[in-house]
Parts: C-alpha cells; sequence; structure tokens
C-alpha cells in the first residue's frame, strides 16, 4: 500500500521532511511550535500496532524531533503526545511549551483559535526544523 496522510493533518500542517519511517509536520498555528509525526504506514491507529520491526525506530524519530525542538525554541518543557480521538491515523503530536505561553499550563488542544504562520515564517521554521533533522 502506498502512504496517504490523513486530509486533516495535510489540511492543518505543513510537511516538514521525512525521517527514516515519520513524516514530519509543522502545525499551521504560530503561538506553539508544534510538529506532528506520522509513521508512513497505512493503517495503523494506536502505538501498540506498529511493527515490532519499527517501533525503535518510531521512538529514536520521537526523540530527535523533541531534542530539535528544545535545541530551536529553549522550550520550557515538551509535550508529546498521541491521541487521535479527532483523526484516526496515528500521529505523534511534539509540542514545544513555555510558562506563560496562549495555554499554559493546560494542554494545547481546545485553546483559543490557531494564529497561522505567515508563509515566510514557516518557510523559515521549517528550513531550521530540516537543519536540525539533517541526521
Amino acid at each position: 500500500m502506498t502512504f496517504r496522510l490523513h486530509e486533516q493533518l495535510h489540511a492543518d500542517t505543513y510537511t516538514v521532511k521525512d525521517l527514516a519511517l515519520c513524516r514530519v509536520l509543522l502545525m499551521n498555528d504560530r503561538r506553539f511550535p508544534w510538529t506532528i509525526l506520522v509513521p508512513r504506514r497505512d493503517g495503523l491507529r494506536d502505538f501498540h500496532e506498529v511493527a515490532k520491526a519499527d517501533k525503535a525506530t518510531f521512538h529514536a524519530e520521537i526523540d530527535q524531533v523533541s531534542e530539535a525542538l528544545r535545541r530551536l525554541t529553549g522550550a520550557y518543557k515538551i509535550n508529546v503526545a498521541a491521541l487521535g480521538n479527532m483523526v484516526h491515523q496515528l500521529h505523534v503530536h511534539v509540542i514545544a511549551r513555555f510558562e506563560g505561553d496562549a495555554a499554559w499550563p493546560k494542554p494545547v488542544w481546545g485553546q483559543g483559535v490557531a494564529d497561522p504562520y505567515d508563509p515566510p515564517a514557516a518557510g523559515e521554521l521549517i528550513e531550521s526544523l530540516r537543519k536540525e533533522l539533517h541526521s
């Protein structure tokens, strides 16, 4: 099967790059530096469905993106979550959080209205993320 990104993820994000297993996306909400990792395997909904052969890579890529976001943003906290209640395709949110951000200390979901990036700002962050994820 060919990998297909869920239409809601496609609508809400910019593509950053493909790692060995996951597609890395940037959420189009400049209030929070927020990435999403989607394993490029069809039919996955939950963590336990990731093939044993892919698990180490999956976890390593979550760590890699978390570390890259911390380096780029100086975040106070990195939130990592996989809910999937609205979008059933397995995806992992990696969000840089700061004391005093628009949702602090609550989760980002349901807090206010997304503030989209202007295209040049999105492009700059995407390029910075690509450089940090070069390995």
